[in-house]
């Protein structure tokens, strides 16, 4: 059985932008390496926080949250095993959290002070720029979910989560209900209230079958064309 040390130095060596590493700089990514395990809903960094560290998710799953003032959540992605965050205070001193990382299910991340890890980038320029890459996936990910709160109203956005989120799903087959009505405001940037009305408007014109614990699926055509996708 492996050890986490040794566990963690295969994920290095399979994950961007430690990939530009050398066996050495690896390494010592992995020493310096803070492991942290957290339960289900429990948050690992708060939204204003200042957190200078960057992060790679072992296991589990990672929601990235942003919360507004009025106290509704958007979930704007959901980070996995091998994908990587950082706080901003990570590039750029004392600035805060724009959003919170709280866990969605038992997970492991591992974290680095950018103390400990700055001088290993700096002398790496090919793990800075595919750092860089990385930002500018980030910027085009945050772009689409503005462009979709502005311009797409909640009928369309929850469609497309559904469709999206059960994409497995055949038509006519029974899909066990595994996300909440909460849930589904927080992935789309809504309420509780208006994601039950979309989903009645759309049992109403025969696009879903939906009971407490089941969806349908009846029109997918329907909900891609509501989406926008056809």
């Amino acid at each position: 059985m492996k050890t986490e040390p040794e566990s963690l130095k295969e994920l290095l060596a399979k994950t961007h932008p430690f990939t530009a590493l050398n066996k050495t700089e690896r390494a010592e990514f992995a020493q310096n390496a803070i492991s942290r395990r957290y339960k289900k809903g429990e948050f690992c960094a708060y939204q204003e926080d200042v957190w200078p560290y960057l992060c790679l998710v072992g296991n589990g799953k990672i929601n990235i949250v942003k919360e507004s003032q009025e106290g509704r959540s958007l979930i704007v992605q959901t980070l996995e095993a091998g994908d990587i965050f950082w706080g901003l205070a990570f590039f750029q001193d004392n600035a805060s959290m724009p959003v919170s990382l709280q866990a969605s299910q038992s997970s492991r991340l591992y974290l680095w002070h950018r103390e400990s890890v700055q001088p290993i980038l700096l002398k790496n320029s090919r793990a800075l720029w595919e750092l860089c890459q990385l930002m500018v996936v980030r910027m085009e990910r945050a772009s689409e979910i503005v462009e979709d709160l502005a311009f797409y109203p909640v009928a369309g956005r929850l469609a497309r989560f559904l469709l999206e989120h059960f994409e497995e799903a055949s038509s006519d087959a029974p899909v066990a209900r595994d996300v909440t009505l909460d849930e589904m405001a927080a992935r789309i940037g809504s309420t509780r209230e208006m994601v039950c009305r979309a989903l009645y408007r759309f049992a109403d014109e025969k696009m879903i079958q939906i009971n407490r614990t089941e969806f349908v699926f009846t029109s997918r055509e329907k909900l891609e064309e509501l989406a926008g996708e056809s």
